[in-house]
């Protein structure tokens, strides 16, 4: 059944044409995802589609008497309201009910009034309902119903205004990134509510394991243009390389044909036969095709960073509390050259507070915080960039740098960073109050990387990024040969970035993890196991304890690091050996291929070295 369709929608800000010419359609109980880079008016596109905004030309039709309920990034709540009294501020039947049980709940001594309340929630089957706000309230942790809105941080009117929407029970629900100001656990919890309901969803999200697990549909703007997918995230990255893959055979096609037209315009006599005109004409639409370009960047940097001395950061003993939360009790840890760290846990908990003390932003209560004197650290915090009337873009980034220097005395220029960062040269001279939100985002990365850090700090970097511009970062950061440490609720991110996590669990427990968050998620749900498979695996585990301890704690971790990451390169080479099978390969292309190819075995090479070594070890009586 069809709920709503776009048609033909455009928007623009002055000089800035976000879209135009845009059509598609929302049909019942799809789960719709947009993706575009930043900039691009996505936000927008949701703000038509709520009523929020009208669009320069086109129109929105949505089907008569269909409910809309729509996430804003930045919620418009009032103030002076409760919690409990914004999630009742609304007209729909069923809530009203709830509220005035809600009510009759908290004064017993009107026992009319509590019969009536009792009566309507048999009458309207609104019990279950009622179960289902209890749920969302405390999946949300949203405990305080008496607090006032004016007193609510920016992630708890998130979700706030999120608990709102999904207990409004639209016909069409739709998200601007829902999972932002969310912890792990609740972004799980979302998931599964959306996979398990019937909800029909139109969103933009940058939660790339929320793609793949909750939509069925990806719709993707690109270069002005909207592409469908019936899929989830996966079918999308793969019908999209097909997709760009067709394209480049078409332009290197229409190159050829371009070749052969312009010799022939060049041979031409100046007198035209109406023939010739139109061949001239198509001419001209041929090299139209010839000389598109897609505007990708591949960030492979073999970047030249400041030497790390064998002394890095080091924790001794370190406590720190604020009033009766106790966020470190003692701590100690040595940081290693070559880690890559990911920080997990419940908001709350300490995490920022962790780096800001690693930072020397804040000093520990006890013990002592030894920073060596070769580091030099990146700090990618969550308060964003500060920006001064009238400055353009690259004005921005040179007062940080002027360029990153790469190996064999190369280096990387602005301009280029920015470049590689999705900012074309044009875009550099923009003003940067043009910029939208994530694209603000983006230059305050490129600001933090220019410094060419040693020790590389990011605290909720992928917030309002675009899924373009966090496979970008992705690239950087795999060739980044400095300590990096992160804190991010993208799981997708987590995996593919980090080595271990700190698990902080709160008063002070902070567990070092040995893998990536999806390895914890399932060593974590194995704890759930009943006593008796508990027990059956008591013997398995004391024989791998016993040889653990023949290795040191960090030689412990490397070793359980090492037989994944040669997994995964093995993969790496078996698809790299599958694209040799092109028959269309150029010598070039074949030349590329090697030696990515000579690469990935010389990386195989040393790692299975390594893991014999270890192996050996475990082995010594």
């Amino acid at each position: 059944m069809n709920y709503l369709n776009a048609e033909h929608i455009s928007k623009s800000y002055g000089e800035l044409v976000l879209f135009e010419n845009l059509s598609f359609s929302i049909h019942k109980d799809q789960k719709i995802a947009l993706i575009a880079k930043n900039g691009s008016g996505k936000t927008s596109i949701l703000k038509i589609l709520s009523g929020k905004e009208t669009p320069d030309s086109g129109q929105i039709v949505i089907r008569n008497g269909l409910r809309l309920s729509f996430l804003d990034q930045e919620p418009d709540l009032n103030p002076k309201l409760s919690v409990e009294d914004t999630i009742f501020d609304t007209d729909i039947p069923i809530i009203k009910t709830i509220e005035n049980y809600e009510k009759a709940l908290k004064n017993p001594e009107d026992a009319e009034a509590y019969q009536l309340a009792f009566e309507a929630m048999d009458r309207e089957n609104a019990w279950e309902f009622e179960t289902q706000y209890q749920q969302i309230l405390s999946q949300l942790k949203l405990n305080d119903l008496e607090a006032k809105v004016s007193t609510l941080s920016g992630g708890q009117k998130k979700r706030l205004a999120l608990a709102q929407v999904l207990l409004s029970q639209p016909d069409i629900l739709i998200l601007d990134e829902p999972t932002n100001h969310l912890d792990l656990e609740m972004i799980e919890w979302l998931e599964d509510y959306f996979s398990k309901t019937q909800q029909t969803l139109f969103m933009v999200t940058h939660d790339r394991y929320f793609l793949e697990r909750v939509c069925n549909e990806i719709l993707e703007l690109d270069h002005g243009k909207i592409y469908t997918y019936k899929g989830n995230y996966s079918y999308y990255l793969e019908k999209k390389e097909a997709r760009i893959a067709n394209k480049a055979l078409e332009v290197n096609k229409a190159k050829q044909l371009y070749n052969k037209e312009l010799e022939w315009m060049r041979r031409q006599p100046k007198a035209r036969t109406t023939k010739s005109k139109s061949r001239i004409d198509d001419f001209f639409e041929i090299k139209s095709r010839a000389h598109q370009r897609r505007k990708d960047y591949q960030v492979e940097l073999e970047l030249n960073m400041e030497r790390l001395g064998s002394k890095i950061i080091e924790f001794h003993n370190v406590s720190k509390a604020f009033e009766d939360n106790i966020i470190l009790d003692g701590f100690d840890y040595t940081f290693r050259k070559g880690e890559r760290i990911g920080i997990i846990g419940k908001n709350g908990t300490g995490k920022s507070t962790f780096l800001n003390l690693l930072t020397q932003r804040l000093q520990p209560d006890g013990g002592k915080i030894v920073i060596g004197d070769t580091v030099k650290i990146g700090y990618y915090t969550q308060d964003g960039i500060t920006v001064k009337p009238e400055q353009k873009v690259i004005d921005i980034i040179k007062e940080f740098g002027d360029y990153i220097p790469l190996a064999k005395g190369r280096q990387i220029s602005a301009q280029q960073l920015l470049e590689r960062f999705l900012f074309d040269r044009k875009k550099q001279y923009d003003f940067v109050e043009k910029l939208s939100g994530g694209e603000l985002k983006r230059l305050y990365l490129c600001t933090v990387l220019i410094q060419n850090p040693n020790v590389l700090i990011l605290d909720e970097p992928t917030n309002d990024l675009d899924i373009v511009t966090l496979n970008v970062l992705e690239s950087f950061l795999m060739d980044f040969p400095g300590v990096l440490l992160v804190v991010s609720h993208d799981r997708y991110f987590m995996d593919k970035i980090v080595d271990h996590l700190f698990v902080f669990r709160g008063n002070a427990e902070i567990e070092d993890f040995p893998g990536n968050y999806s390895d914890f998620r399932a060593y974590d749900s194995s704890q759930t196991k009943t006593e008796d498979t508990v027990n059956e695996s008591t013997s398995e585990t004391v024989l791998k304890e016993n040889a653990a301890q023949k290795l040191s704690y960090n030689e412990q971790k490397e070793y359980k690091n090492l037989e994944s990451k040669i997994r995964a390169l093995e993969l790496d080479k078996n698809a790299l050996e599958e694209k040799f099978k092109n028959p269309e390969l150029s010598q070039d292309d074949i030349n590329n291929l090697s030696s990515e190819l000579q690469k990935i075995m010389d990386q195989i090479e040393e790692k299975e070295l390594r893991w014999f070594e270890l192996a050996e070890k475990l082995e010594q009586p």
